[in-house]
This record gives structure tokens, sequence and C-alpha cells, in this order.
């Protein structure tokens, strides 16, 4: 007898459809999810912005915006760049070199700082060089360029402020506060426009000699834009301006790299996309394959009767084995096709979303190539092909009267190969959870991930032997119930594997997001606590633009005042090790502009060792996470890069408890002079008076209400935790649909059987329902003790608390997984009953 194999598959596709449709929407959901993070990480490589500022400087010559390690690896050193927190400068003098090269026509030191308005009506200014007009595009309209002493405003700038050209303005800068003769007035360019944003905000221009000391940078730029001869080319003047700049430290860059110097979020930017396409993308494609295979090996076993049946009318096991691949090859390539679609518009929406939160900049495109959309149908293709060889293997290669006693008894003993390698995955998976909870920071939160990883393969090569002892244990509570629970647990117990099958998706979605939700839950809770408990002044004034420099003295001589400080909010990073390599961390950081004792009389910081009283030049206090972290303890020296990228070696004089609600590190105010773009604190912490006289120097709160408002600066970690708990979560939850569904279509005969033996519909129904309310229940309890696992070792790592989990969410979540596990019963069992009489 000739069996053609591909004869064979497209009859099975036809002939049993809801096998093979469960099957289609596994594979096509699999490659949504691994198109959709494919384009986001295309996206991250290949992101940039168009230069606006320096549209017409065909070279830009400016200092790294990266602080660079070099880490040993198995291929060798390899060097990681992190993006810095505020503008590394870089020489003003090498704009005279850039100007000799040939084909220059000049070049230019570009300053951009910020400019208070002082007491009168000016407000907030952005303050340039006024060479820069040179390649901005601004013109006067009035007046003379300036010099020493002289600023030129924008005419509405003027306007509000109420002055003109000859009349002096009150303006404070890095420099501090004076009188500035207002030499003209000019029509910003698109230039000077591009990086005010939408909020169209004042402009100065101040002359050039003058600038950098305005700035708070003496002798630096923020760049050299480089003007070409009519008819240079850019590529030779870049090369040779390279040249001439050679030892300088700094890059010279074209194009679109040119827009990376003005748009510093353009590397956030790609560090989120990277992120989430990348590191959270690898984690969705393992579990994409993972819950793709399980479907598509469902599929093969449930047609293992007629795979018997086959070897026994003289198929041979390489056209069993043919067929299978056959049925992949008709199924996946088509899935995968159909699935990269919605991938495409959900990586549209996912990437809008981040762009509306500012985590990318407006500017930065999506990029959508075929590489993903390849790769998505590749990986659906290899899954089947793989799950489908995998589980075929064994009904093609046993003789055919084992093959048919098989498929009506279901093996009791799991195979030994699966056994040993799902107790392995237990043992890994123990062990790393016993890694991470002697670890802290990062090591524990990367030790976390392999902890779920491992039990949820655990629970996949382990699934028979759980869901018979989920059955054995739930089936006592059902005993006791009518008929119906009591065939329900008997079905359950003798159905092991198909048990299995059902509960693997539900331990997923519930595992998955559990941990990144109550994850971002429990650094909430712990961080809202201590901001709310760190914060101890009466009163706290904030400004958009900053606050005076002479805000705290201000305010400290307000009668009833006991204590004011301002402080300035930054970032620092720091070397950790993690998983043994070196990383920096970006850590949030408060410049103090009083001693550490004024300090201590209006925030809270919970000091373990150490006093504030010692933080001043060239000492600091950190918290204890930061402390474990790096493996510093107190009087040793903390090697860090301050914002703009120097490198510094400050004492740890002070270790404290609160620096997650509260910033990590602490450090005086004059340590981050020159270090940072705006010199002007953000926060003023005042203790006594009233609140009153304070709204002369901004917006006055108490420390409730700035609590609440630094827990709304949380919300994008928030957004984006739920963003890939619902990504993962709803996979695995149409995955848990799509196999419940399979397996109560499959059942068709069983159920029928069930009413000609005398049960009546409802009886049938209900016996679904019991089981599914088992499933699910199976699920909720190892998905949940699956996260506990997970959670527990992370928190304690990252903020010495147990995990934080909400009542209700949590209910929310089991309620989810009951309701679905449900319907996705009850509603096909419905329809295969309906109008079936015994």
């Amino acid at each position: 007898m000739s069996v053609k194999p591909n004869g064979l598959a497209r009859a099975a596709v036809r002939f049993k459809p809801a096998s093979f449709a469960g099957t289609f929407v596994a594979l096509m959901m699999s490659a949504l999810v691994v198109a959709a993070c494919g384009v986001l990480l295309e996206t991250s490589i290949r992101a940039s912005v168009p230069a606006e500022r320096y549209a017409n400087a065909p070279v830009v010559a400016a200092a790294d915006q990266s602080a660079r390690v070099v880490a040993d690896t198995v291929d060798g050193p390899e060097e990681t760049a992190y993006p810095l927190p505020d503008t590394a400068r870089v020489d003003a003098g090498l704009a005279a070199k850039a100007a000799g090269v040939p084909g220059a026509a000049g070049a230019v030191p570009d300053f951009t700082f910020p400019v208070h308005g002082g007491d009168g009506p000016a407000g907030a200014f952005t303050g340039h060089g006024w060479g820069s007009h040179a390649f901005t595009g601004t013109a006067l309209t009035k007046g003379a360029a300036p010099h020493a002493g002289e600023v030129v405003l924008d005419t509405g700038a003027a306007r509000a402020a109420q002055v003109g050209v000859g009349d002096t303005v009150a303006l404070e800068t890095a420099d501090g506060p004076a009188g500035f003769r207002v030499s003209g007035l000019a029509e910003a360019g698109a230039g000077d426009t591009a990086d005010e944003g939408a909020d169209g905000g004042a402009t100065a221009w101040f002359a050039d000699t003058e600038a950098p000391v305005l700035a708070g940078h003496p002798g630096k730029a923020d760049a050299i834009a480089v003007l070409a001869q009519d008819g240079a080319d850019p590529d030779a003047l870049a090369a040779a301006v390279g040249k001439a700049l050679t030892g300088s430290g700094a890059q010279v860059l074209t194009g679109d790299d040119r827009g990376e110097v003005e748009d510093h979020g353009l590397a956030y930017g790609k560090e989120t996309l990277f992120a989430v396409g990348g590191s959270f993308g690898g984690i969705a494609t393992l579990v994409a394959v993972f819950t793709a295979a399980g479907t598509v090996a469902l599929s093969v076993g449930q047609r293992t009767r007629e795979f018997a049946l086959l070897r026994a009318v003289g198929a041979t096991p390489r056209q069993i084995r043919r067929a299978v691949a056959a049925e992949a090859l008709l199924v996946a390539p088509l899935a995968g096709l159909l699935g990269c679609l919605p991938g495409i518009g959900l990586a549209h929406w996912w990437f809008g979303q981040m762009q509306d939160r500012g985590a990318v900049p407006e500017a930065v495109e999506l990029h959508v190539s075929g590489f993903p959309l390849l790769a998505a149908v590749g990986v659906g293709l290899l899954t089947a092909l793989g799950a489908g060889w995998a589980a075929g293997r064994r009904p093609a290669k046993i003789k055919p009267g084992q093959a048919l006693a098989e498929a009506s008894v279901e093996r009791l003993r799991p195979g030994v190969v699966r056994t040993v390698l799902g107790l392995a995955a237990v043992g890994g998976g123990s062990a790393l959870a016993g890694v991470a909870a002697s670890a802290a920071g990062s090591d524990a939160a990367n030790a976390s991930l392999g902890v779920v990883m491992l039990f949820m393969l655990a629970v996949a090569l382990l699934g028979p032997i759980l869901a018979r002892l989920c059955a054995g244990l739930f089936g006592l509570l059902l005993r006791g119930g009518d008929a119906s629970a009591s065939l329900a647990a008997a079905n359950s117990r003798t159905n092991a594997r198909r048990l299995a099958s059902a509960i693997t998706p539900i331990v997923l979605a519930m595992a998955f997001a559990s941990t990144l939700v109550f994850m971002h839950t429990s650094e909430s809770h712990v961080a809202s606590e201590q901001l709310r408990e760190g914060i101890t002044a009466d009163h706290v004034v904030t400004a958009p633009a900053g606050l005076p420099a002479d805000a705290a003295d201000r305010a400290a001589r307000v009668p009833g005042v006991d204590a004011a400080v301002s402080l300035l909010d930054t970032q620092v990073l720091v070397p950790v090790r993690g998983g043994g390599e070196t990383s920096l961390q970006g850590t949030a950081t408060q410049g103090l502009s009083g001693s550490g004792a004024e300090l201590a009389k209006v925030q809270d910081l919970d000091v373990r060792e150490g006093g504030l009283d010692r933080v001043g030049p060239g000492r600091i206090a950190i918290d204890k996470t930061l402390a474990t972290a790096t493996d510093v303890g107190l009087g040793d020296k903390l090697s860090l890069y301050l914002p703009d990228g120097t490198k510094a070696d400050p004492e740890v004089v002070a270790v404290y408890g609160r620096g997650l609600g509260l910033p990590a590190v602490t450090m005086d105010r004059a340590s981050l002079d020159g270090h940072v773009t705006s010199p002007f604190a953000d926060t003023l912490l005042v203790s006594g008076g009233e609140a009153g006289p304070l709204r002369a120097l901004g917006e006055v709160t108490d420390a409730s209400g700035y609590a609440l408002a630094q827990n709304v600066d949380r919300e994008f970690g928030a957004w984006a935790n739920y963003m890939m708990a619902a990504v993962l979560g709803g996979f695995a939850a149409v995955a848990a649909v799509n196999t419940l569904v399979m397996t109560v279509l499959d059942r068709r005969r069983e159920l029928h059987t069930l009413r000609l033996v005398g049960s009546t519909r409802r009886q049938v129904l209900r016996m679904l329902g019991w089981e599914s309310l088992l499933v699910s229940a199976a699920g909720v309890a190892l998905g949940t003790a699956i996260a506990m696992i997970t959670l527990t070792p992370m928190m304690r790592g990252l903020t010495g608390e147990f995990p934080h989990i909400p009542p209700l969410l949590y209910a929310a979540f089991a309620a989810t997984a009951a309701a679905l596990g449900l319907a996705s019963v009850t509603l096909p069992a419905h329809r295969t009953l309906r109008g079936r009489r015994p």
C-alpha cells in the first residue's frame, strides 16, 4: 500500500480542522509577539533623529556622550557604552583648529544653558552664544550684536519683559544674578526654535567670550559647529576636521549623527526600545515558542489513534514523520504571515505609546523591514517542525499493535528523559532561587529571571506528574460533591496528559503576569513609604525652570523657618557587578546646598552608618542597596561618573536606608558645579514658617502633595511593566483558551458517549465546569507558587522587603483565569452537545 505523506497531511487538515485551527492560532500568536518585538529591536538599532539645530552645519565636533566600560567575556574584551545623564563638553578652543582646515568657512563653539529672568517680569530663557546665529538662521531686527555685559533678546521675550534696546534687564545665570544691557532684538531662526519645543520658550543670546562662564562651564562648549565653504564635500571636510582634532577626544559627526548631539533623549530612547525589543523580546519569544510548541504537541498527541491505525495498515515510521513535517509546512508559514500583520500593528501602537510618554523622541521613526518578519515566520516554522517531530517520534517508532494499545489507554509513566530534565530544571530553579536570596540589586533580579524560566520549563516537562498530583488533591474536594463533580475528578486523574496541556498555559499566564505586575507594586509600595516617611519638611517648593540660586537663603529669612535646604536632582553612573560583569547603573542623586546637618532637619534618610554632617567636597552618602551592589562600605572610595562623564572617587561617609523612595546618592551641590547643564535647584525643603511668603520662590506644597507628584513621575515604569505583563499574560491566556477549546472539541466522542449512557446535557456541562475549575485552580496555584518563589528573593535583594501583593488585584487575576477556563470549556461544549439526543 502506498502512503503519500503530503496527501496524509492535507487529509488531516481537511477532516480534523479543529485540531489544526488551534495550532494555527498558537503559531499566529507566536508570530505576532515575535514580529512586534523584532520591529522594536530593529528600530532600537537603526534609530536616529535628523539634525535641526545643526541642520546648516554639515560637520559637528562634540564629546562622546557615553561612558564606556570594557568587560572580559568568553569572546574577549567587549566595550559597552552607557548614555550620560547630562552633556559632555569639549574645549571651546577647538573651534580655532577646526576653522583652519581646508574647506571650512568657519567654526563656531555652541552653548545652550538655562537663564532666569530675575525678580522682574522676564521669565525663563534659553541662553546661547551669539555666534550660533551663523548656522541657526537667527537675525537681528534691531540694535547690534552683544558684547560683554550685553544681551540680545528675541522680540517676544523683550515684549514680555517690557524692555527695549538700551534698557537693562536683570538675569540670573550659573555665574549669578547680574544686569545686562539689551544691545539688540532678534528673530529666532529655525535652529534656535527647534530646541525650544512646542512651548515656544524665550531665547537670549550673549557674547561668545562670556557665554561659557554664564553657562557654568568656563572654556567648554557643548559642541563645535563647522561651516563649509561653497562646494566643499562634507565627508572630506569631516575627515580634515577629524585629523585636526586628533587627540582632543572630540568626535566628528555628519548626517543624522549630528542629531544625537542636540537630542540626548535619543540614547535613552534606544535603550528603552532595546530593553523592550531585545531583553523583553527574548523572554517573549521563548514564551511564544514554548506555548506554540505545547499546542503543536497537543495537536499531534490528539491524533495518536490515527497514527496507530496508519501504522497498523502499513505506514512506515518515516512516512509518519514526513506526514507530521508536511502538516507543519502547510500550517506554520501561513499562520506566521498572518501573525506578522497584527504584530506590525502592535509594534506601531507600542512605539507610539512610548513616544507619547516621552520615552522615545518624537523625531524617531519606526523601522519595519523584512528581517523581523522573516524571523517571526521562521521561528514559528522551526517550532512547529521541532514540536511535531518530538511529539510524533514515539507513535512513529513503536510497533503497530503497541501503538493501538497506547492510543486507547494513556501511559501512566512519563518518559525517563523528560522526567530527568524536569527534575534538573527544578533543581536549577531552586539553586538560582538560593542565589537570588543571597544577592542584592541587579544580581537578585537577574537570578530571579532564571528562576521563573526554569520552573516554567519544569512545569512543562513534569506536567503529567503535576497534573496527576493536582487532580488527586483537588479531587478530594470534588468527591464530596454530586455525580458530575466525582466524574470530573475521575476524568482528571485518568487523563493527566490532557489535564497537563490545559494547566500549563494558565500557569504561564499567572506566573509571568504576577511576576511583572507585583514586582512593580512591591517596588512602588516601598518607594512610596520611604518617600512619605523621608520628607519631614513642612513645605516643599518647586519650580518648572528651577529655583533661584538664593532660594534657600531667602526662605531661611522667613519668620518661623527653622531650616531650608535646596536640592538639585540629577544622576550619576555607578559601576556595579552583576552576572560576573561590570555595568554602569544610572543612580538618582541629590546635590544639597547646605550642610548635611541642615538636611537632616528636613529629610530623614534613615542613616544606618556614619553621619550626614560629614557630607561635603569629596565625601558622599549612599543607600545601603547601592553599597551592597558596589561592595563599598563606610570609609571606602566609590568610583563613579558625574553627570557629564567626569570620573570621581568620593569617600562614603554615610550609608542610609531610604534610597529607593529618595535619591540613592547624596552629595554637596558644589561637587556638581560645572558638571550639569542647569545650575538651578529643583526642590526646596523648608521646616517651619508659613507657606505664603514662600510662594514668591515657586509652587508650594506639603510633604504629602510632593510625594503624590513624585509617584506620578514613576508612571512610565508602571506602564512599561503592565504593558509587558499584558503582552505575556494575554498571549498565555489566549494559548490557554486555545488549548482548552482544542481539548473539548477532541472529546466529542466521549461527551456523546456520556449522553448515550444516560447522562443529561446539564450533567455533562456541569462535569466540564468542574474540570475547568480544577484546571484553573491548579494553574493559578502553580503560577502563584512560581511567582512567589521568583519575587521573594528578587524583592529582598532590591528593596529589603517581602513582595507587596494587593489582594484585589490578585483576586482579579485568579477570577480572570477561572472565568476564561470556564468559558473556554462550556461554550464549545454547548455547541458540541446542541441538538444531540441519547
